[in-house]
């Protein structure tokens, strides 16, 4: 079984290597500006959280790109309470709103799982500049950490220096990379590889798709032949279908996940790049209008950057806490 889970039961995080939870911070500290600047000094200068503290706050997501539905759930859900008279505070709101955003990202916090075959396929889509194939490097990394044994495919054979990219993260991490030539069959070289893999006994083969706009109808029907012929070398296969998505396009990549499920049927997501963006929030949309396990987050350009999603530790560093529970 892969190990990537790092929680164990429903309190705090368990407390991750030295360094990442600073990283994480630092990483939302974009989007946090996004959604708290100014909040809680507006809201702790009123006597009481009315309609008026609600409709601000209800701003506040929205420019974080949490979008519509999930914020719409999440201010449903705090006016209900308001009416309870169960928040009299600016404390009391933060602790609730941290238990609404936590609330909905808890159903897609589910690390990725061992089917049992061997090899286990996994194959990566997305679009160009989402930070696949540097996400496949680091994913490499982290089973070979754990012992599994991995080989990659360069099933990209439409971008130039795609292959020679995979290659360099193959040699960083002492994986081997199974090839053909630019503009082969990117279907024959996962069948290869798949065979391959099953030869030498390798725990896990991992495929690099092409980067491709959602739109292009005959790229899509390319990743649709991939995974055919990837299920004629193991009926099973792939065993996981992830999506690697730039949280920097905001609510965009809703219509990515929805195009890419549509065609291919995704088993995950993995969210990139949210250092680098104001529209952290989008992890929260998604996992409201697609309920799709989100596997990984990136925050940086480290290999130990690349982190099992946490739904606790996820909002604590979003929210600028200490990653204990208020």
């Amino acid at each position: 079984m892969f190990t990537f889970r790092k929680r164990s039961g429903e309190g705090a995080p368990v407390p991750s290597k030295p360094g990442w939870w600073q990283r994480l911070k630092s990483g939302l500290s974009r989007t946090r500006a996004s959604l708290t600047s100014g909040l809680a000094e507006w809201v702790g200068a009123r006597k009481k959280i009315d309609d008026e503290v609600l409709d601000v706050l209800e701003t506040a997501l929205l420019t974080a790109d949490v979008g519509v539905e999930a914020t719409q759930e999440i201010i449903d859900d705090l006016t209900r309470r308001v009416a309870r008279q169960q928040l009299g505070n600016v404390d009391d709101l933060m602790k609730a709103l941290r238990e609404e955003l936590i609330g909905l990202l808890r159903p897609c916090e589910q690390p990725l799982g061992d089917s049992g075959q061997r090899p286990f396929v996994i194959m990566m889509v997305g679009v160009n500049g989402a930070g696949k194939t540097t996400t496949i490097g680091k994913l490499a990394n982290k089973l070979r950490q754990q012992g599994q044994t991995v080989l990659l495919a360069a099933a990209d054979t439409f971008r130039a220096a795609a292959v020679e990219q995979l290659q360099a993260w193959g040699e960083r991490n002492g994986v081997d990379v199974v090839a053909q030539g630019r503009h082969a069959d990117p279907a024959s070289v996962v069948y290869d590889a798949i065979e391959a893999a099953r030869a030498r006994q390798i725990d896990v083969v991992i495929v690099d798709t092409a980067g491709r706009l959602h739109t292009q109808k005959n790229l899509m029907d390319e990743l649709r032949k991939i995974k055919r012929v990837a299920a004629k070398s193991d009926p099973s296969a792939p065993h996981e279908v992830m999506l690697v998505v730039d949280a920097g396009i905001g609510q965009n990549a809703l219509n990515q996940a929805a195009q890419f499920n549509e065609a291919v049927g995704l088993t995950g997501i993995t969210v990139t790049k949210l250092d680098g963006t104001a529209k952290g929030g989008i992890v929260f949309a998604m996992a409201k209008k697609m309920g799709i396990p989100i596997r990984f987050i990136g925050v940086g350009e480290s290999v130990d950057d690349l982190r099992t999603f946490d739904a606790a530790e996820f909002v604590d560093a979003l929210l600028g806490l200490d990653g204990n529970p208020p």
